[in-house]
């Protein structure tokens, strides 16, 4: 009876079936974590059974992330469609295993450009443009449009749609963005409107008074009895998000859940004490405390029931199934008990802030657990290096080195302008003459045809355009179709297609001896083709070409144990349970195990392998009987033991 009820309901609803809206707001600091909340928050949902997209609005006013530098705004993560949108997309990706469009991250700057294009044209009938109504209805019909774009390869729109509001409740460039929201959680109803604040509870050691008290009741001496009072060391203090809350509650949206960034797990009377002035129910407070690793955050909402406050809300209860999270999980845990190293040295210009390379450092993460290996990054600043260093600087100078020197694998990841050039050649050099596995990532890959140009060659002015326009000798050349005069989204951007030359090359042998990839590009320039004959008949292979055959994608070194570059960056299309070929490929040569690696990329069982909703997807590879072997496939490695 209870199964004829349900499925009642799952008809009626499919019938009736509205987009739900799940906001993740943020308040008291940034950097709390919103993104992986409401990445996590995706997963839980896409594991209860639904269809999950998701949207991150942005309050500044750039058009994208494209032109913004990497050490004030993190990386710039790329899109299949070519949009250069916020790292946060990238979590969205990587959790729910989706592929979003640039639609769906909205920022100041394109609400207002688009508002005023209109403007311009003439399709306000001379209205009076302001930013209520017009700016906060273009916000609205943007949601709303970007929601229905399907991005998990079925047809149709999905059933939620996640949304992260960029920036702290209070910041100016937000207000219009809230109002926005408050209007429209009124519009759609409060069944299809969810709102999760995530905020601080800082804990503060006893001091003053306090301590005093403390000390006094070590010793015995009766003070005060209070029964919601448990005295400690250490004290969580709610009065931030009291005020946080306050503040989103006076300009006009309430929190249906609460989602606590601490140290540690609230104590039930803090809960009961946010319960009382944010007006939230207790069981609609979680904590978000430290872990030892994001991929714990899904897992450690679901443990706090917070989908089960989500599904209530939005009115899903009686549809959705149970999060089924056990693969996720296993993965997460095994994660926690690595300890075999694989140290990688990462030799780039922005190691100041990590972020400038999360996709890099979560593309060799997922490398690095499917090989079962713990992975040790050593970052280093590219111009500690070079030669001026060694003046300036001679023991950043020598600590670079050492660390350079001590890895096991090395890799150049992208960039733009000279600082750090020549300390990146340096490294393509080490890594090509020690025997050291290298993988070169755009820039990276052109350094590494620049370096092998001096070295091999002999010709010692030669040179990339991009750092020296007057080199006699150009090994990587501006693109012709490039833009020279504006900056913003007029690079080869997004999804294109690497056609494999040859099933000898081990990028062919790691991508399956497939007949060509379709990876995400972000670059002005290329490996100059007129120099291509010359580089092949020295040794040095292009087994990836575009389509024309001219444009270089894929750069190998055969005699070498692994020494690849790549034009298209690869990691982003790297997942948890599905690394991206070349990272596995790099992870593998660094800890003497490519050959496997190469033998289970190119060979065909059966298996499986976890999806982002923590189920097991069955995989059936080239060549093997129709009937399923018998292997017992580990969990997000693709190894069979």
């Amino acid at each position: 009876e209870t199964e004829l009820s349900k499925a009642i309901f799952q008809t009626k609803w499919l019938r009736k079936k509205k987009m739900k809206y799940v906001v993740v707001s943020g308040g008291v600091v940034s950097g709390l974590g919103k993104g992986v909340t409401a990445s996590s928050i995706g997963l839980i949902l896409k594991s209860c059974g639904f269809r999950v997209t998701a949207i991150k609005i942005d309050p500044y006013l750039n058009i994208d992330a494209g032109t913004m530098s990497p050490i004030e705004h993190g990386e710039v993560y790329v899109l299949d469609d070519g949009g250069e949108v916020d790292l946060d997309l990238g979590n969205y990706e990587r959790f729910m295993d989706i592929k979003l469009t640039r639609e769906n991250n909205i920022t100041t700057g394109k609400v207002y450009k688009h508002v005023l294009e209109k403007e311009r044209r003439g399709d306000y009938l001379g209205k009076t443009v302001q930013v209520v109504p017009h700016i906060t209805d273009a916000i609205q019909e943007w949601i709303e449009r970007a929601a229905k774009i399907p991005v998990d390869g079925q047809s149709g729109p999905a059933d939620v749609c996640v949304i992260e509001l960029g920036g702290t409740i209070g910041d100016i460039e937000s207000m219009p963005f809230i109002e926005a929201l408050g209007q429209f959680s009124y519009r759609v109803g409060s069944e299809n409107f969810c709102l999760i604040h995530v905020s601080l509870v800082p804990v503060l050691n006893v001091v003053g008074e306090q301590a005093s008290l403390l000390r006094l009741v070590s010793f015995g001496v009766f003070i005060l009895t209070m029964s919601n009072i448990m005295w400690s060391n250490c004290l969580q203090k709610t009065k931030p998000t009291q005020h946080s809350v306050k503040d989103l509650r006076g300009l006009g949206l309430s929190p249906n859940i609460l989602a606590c960034r601490s140290t540690k797990p609230l104590e039930d009377n803090v809960k009961a004490k946010l319960s009382q002035f944010c007006q939230v129910p207790m069981e609609n407070i979680v904590t978000l405390y430290d872990c030892p690793n994001i991929w714990h955050i899904p897992l450690l909402l679901k443990e706090q029931k917070a989908h089960e406050a989500i599904l209530h809300v939005l009115n899903l209860t009686g549809i959705a199934k149970e999060p089924a999270l056990e693969e996720w999980s296993l993965m997460a845990k095994m994660s926690d008990k690595l300890h075999v190293p694989v140290r990688i040295a990462v030799v780039g210009k922005y190691t100041e802030l990590l972020d400038s390379y999360l996709s890099i450092h979560k593309a060799l993460l997922h490398a690095s657990v499917a090989r079962r290996k713990k992975l040790v990054i050593d970052w280093i600043p590219a111009s500690d290096l070079e030669q001026g260093a060694k003046k300036e600087n001679p023991d950043a100078y020598k600590a670079a080195w050492k660390l350079l020197k001590g890895a096991d694998g090395i890799l150049v990841p992208g960039g733009f302008g000279n600082r750090g050039v020549q300390g990146k050649i340096l490294a393509a050099k080490h890594a090509r003459e020690n025997k050291v596995p290298y993988l070169g990532i755009c820039l990276g890959m052109q350094l590494a045809v620049v370096e092998y140009a001096r070295n091999v060659l002999g010709l010692a002015d030669a040179n990339s355009a991009e750092l020296d326009p007057n080199t006699k000798n150009p090994c990587v050349i501006f693109m012709p179709e490039g833009s020279t005069t504006h900056m913003g989204g007029t690079m080869r951007l997004g999804s294109r297609r690497t056609y494999f030359q040859s099933k000898d090359s081990k990028s062919a042998k790691l991508y399956g001896n497939r007949s060509f990839v379709d990876e995400r590009h972000r670059h002005r320039y290329e490996v100059n083709p007129a120099m291509v004959p010359r580089f092949e008949s020295s040794g040095l292979t292009f087994p990836g070409k575009d389509e024309t055959g001219q444009r270089m994608e894929i750069v190998e070194l055969p005699n070498h144990p692994f020494y690849v570059g790549a034009q298209f960056h690869p990691e982003y299309k790297s997942r948890p349970g599905k690394p991206s070929p070349l990272f596995l490929g790099l992870i593998g040569a660094a800890s003497g195990e490519l050959d496997n690696v190469l033998q289970q990329s190119c060979q065909e069982s059966v298996g499986s392998r976890p999806h982002s909703n923590g189920k097991l997807e069955r995989l059936y590879w080239k060549g093997a009987a129709k009937k399923p072997v018998s292997v017992v496939y580990s969990v997000c490695d693709r190894v069979c033991s």
